[in-house]
């Protein structure tokens, strides 16, 4: 089996390298760190068999010209960037593994809540700059806090913060009223989370339904104490929403880890004093990525061990 891997960070993973050696010595891998475009990603996977992808766009147009692909594995969790009927239809099989990453942006979230809620980001760069400000925010013991989504990732952050005691209101497409009873939840409206919680953090995927579902209109129901975390896809929030609810204190602070554009070029929002911006890391520790490449590789030994 032809196996190509379009990520550069699996890449240059040593123990992903050395499985690879060992599954399928004659992988391409793409050490070279290429983004591809369309006709790039074309070119690097015309004649494989199998793929190995993260985050690039896998189109209908791109699978059109690559009539040998079998299958593709995932390298992450998120599926949005991969046309899932187009794939159907020819017969490619996905190689995925929910959940794999879920701890590492799970524990992020909960950092970035501390910390913008203590204050630790925002008087930490004042005194960097010679300002001693000695307000030390707020407890997150005992806090409401809105979960939109409760998939893979929304219940471990369920579970990091029961010892925070936490009143945690929940929303979500699908019924899980059992899950919401035995873990003290309370299902509402999204409505509602935006005007009662002290955080709000989204884990949903990017759809026609979830696309810029934090906008000028959620900001001015929030508190202007509230706290917006998005570590799920770039796009759930209208960024030029945030930029004015951040700026004129709409709301206390914000962390953002995905953006609509990858890398962004909005200097003036990411230049903001009251928003932690990092560059899409929530499933990148050490663990999470090598977890999400092991799983890769074993969806292309499974497909192998069935088809050959």
């Amino acid at each position: 089996m032809k196996v190509a891997v379009t990520s550069p960070s699996f890449s240059k993973h040593p123990d992903l390298i050395a499985k690879m050696n060992q599954e399928f010595p004659d992988a391409k891998l793409n050490t070279e760190g290429l983004r591809f475009t369309h006709e790039g990603l074309v070119e690097y996977l015309k004649g494989y068999d199998a793929a190995i992808v993260g985050l690039d766009d896998v189109t209908d147009e791109v699978l059109n010209d690559l009539p040998d692909l079998k299958i593709i594995a995932k390298y992450g969790v998120g599926l949005n960037n991969i046309d899932l009927e187009a794939c159907a239809k020819r017969n490619i099989k996905i190689g995925w593994t929910g959940g794999v990453n879920k701890t590492s942006v799970a524990e992020m979230v909960l950092g970035n809540v501390i910390t913008l809620l203590r204050n630790l980001y925002q008087t930490s760069n004042q005194l960097s700059n010679g300002t001693w400000n000695k307000d030390g925010g707020e407890q997150l013991s005992g806090k409401t806090v809105g979960i939109i989504g409760v998939g893979f990732i929304g219940k471990e952050l369920i579970r990091l913060l029961k010892p925070f005691n936490c009143k945690i209101l929940v929303n979500d497409i699908i019924d899980q009223t059992d899950y919401y009873k035995e873990n003290g939840l309370i299902e509402t409206s999204k409505e509602e989370i935006f005007k009662n919680s002290d955080v709000i953090t989204v884990h949903t995927p990017l759809t026609k339904d979830t696309k810029y579902m934090i906008n000028e209109n959620a900001f001015s129901l929030m508190k202007n104490n509230a706290i917006v975390i998005n570590s799920a896809r770039g796009g759930i929030i209208e960024e030029n929403h945030l930029f004015e609810a951040l700026c004129n204190h709409k709301i206390k602070a914000a962390a953002i880890d995905v953006f609509e554009e990858e890398p962004p070029t909005n200097m003036l929002l990411l230049n903001l004093p009251n928003l932690i911006c990092t560059p899409h890391i929530g499933g990148n520790a050490k663990e999470a990525v090598l977890a999400m490449g092991m799983s890769a590789i074993g969806h292309l030994i499974d497909f192998k061990s069935i088809t050959l």
